[in-house]
């Protein structure tokens, strides 16, 4: 049985055999196969939402199935039952699990105890339906492969989408240059996994280090605190939110920390020009991105949250093949 619990579980022949049937799902919106036909499957989510929970709902439906919503604050989850538990009984009732949650192993356990498809909507480890959707995305605005392009991710290089970004890398064979204060570089144990067998020295993080440049599987990896250096030349600029959900007690010190770390008209003009500008949403106007730039690049940024819908409904087949 497939799961989708994290990119980094998952081979580049995996990701490739999701990404080549995304078109057909946008282009036969309508007219496509219908996997799920009599099937049930629910969104568990502990998280809020907007673009997952209704990208999902849709896509599961035009897939052929019926959708249960499950906030975990109505279920005995929020009670504090135990996921392996909520997943025993769930798997004898439903079909498939779409989960939105904070801790990674919740996704994990519920996978393993109810023993149907299961897919990460989120985690705060690693977002994988997120960057797959990117990675489409890119290919498509562009027309070419993402392998051999650099992507720059600036802001928050710790969070769960830099990190996705990371094993896609890994995986696809592109270079990921990821610009932030040490402090919001990803986590040594993260980048260790990545960069096993890697033919270049990992020495950790260093007082004194600007740039660290590491081969990741079939990718390259830059940990760069430098914003102009890392948006030089790049393929794809992209960004987050600085503050994700769960981090709002630290909003201070981190608006005051990543304060510059913003894709801006400036900063557009260092990329290639035919660079693309993306941002998984929602967007703070003004911080991680300034509004000139959103509304420049809508276009794609407005394609990229569309295409959610194509390429989990491309997800999920591929789960019930």
């Amino acid at each position: 049985m497939k799961h989708l619990l994290s990119l980094e579980a998952l081979s580049g022949a995996d990701l490739r055999a999701i990404l080549n049937r995304v078109a057909d799902f946008k282009r036969n919106r309508t007219t496509h196969a219908k996997p799920l036909l009599g099937q049930t499957w629910a969104l568990i989510f502990s998280k809020s939402s907007t673009r997952t929970r209704v990208s999902f709902e849709v896509g599961l439906r035009e897939l052929g199935a019926n959708v249960m919503f499950l906030n975990a604050s109505d279920i005995q989850l929020g009670r504090g039952e135990p996921i392996k538990d909520t997943a025993r009984v769930l798997g004898r009732m439903i079909h498939g699990a779409v989960i939105r949650t904070f801790a990674q192993s919740d996704v994990v356990d519920f996978a393993a105890y109810a023993k149907i498809p299961t897919v990460n909507a989120l985690t705060d480890d690693e977002h994988p339906c997120q960057i797959l959707t990117d990675i489409f995305t890119f290919e498509e605005q562009r027309g070419e492969s993402i392998t051999g392009k650099t992507v720059t991710f600036v802001g928050d290089a710790a969070c769960n989408v830099p990190v996705s970004w990371l094993w896609a890398a890994a995986r696809l064979g592109f270079t990921l240059r990821l610009a932030a204060p040490k402090a919001y570089w990803p986590d040594e144990a993260i980048v260790k996994r990545a960069s096993a067998g890697s033919a270049l020295p990992w020495s950790g993080y260093s007082a004194d280090q600007v740039v660290e440049r590491l081969s990741i599987g079939a990718g390259m990896l830059e940990l760069l605190t430098d914003l102009n250096l890392a948006a030089r030349q790049a393929d794809l600029l992209y960004t987050d939110v600085w503050v994700s959900m769960g981090k709002e007690s630290e909003s201070t010190q981190r608006l005051k920390e990543l304060t510059g770390y913003q894709i801006n008209a400036d900063l557009v003009k260092l990329a290639k020009p035919n660079a693309l500008v993306m941002h998984c949403l929602p967007a703070y106007r003004g911080k991680e991105i300034d509004e000139a730039t959103v509304e420049a690049h809508a276009d794609t940024i407005f394609t990229e949250a569309e295409n959610r819908l194509h390429t989990q409904k491309a997800i999920v087949a591929w789960l019930v093949e």
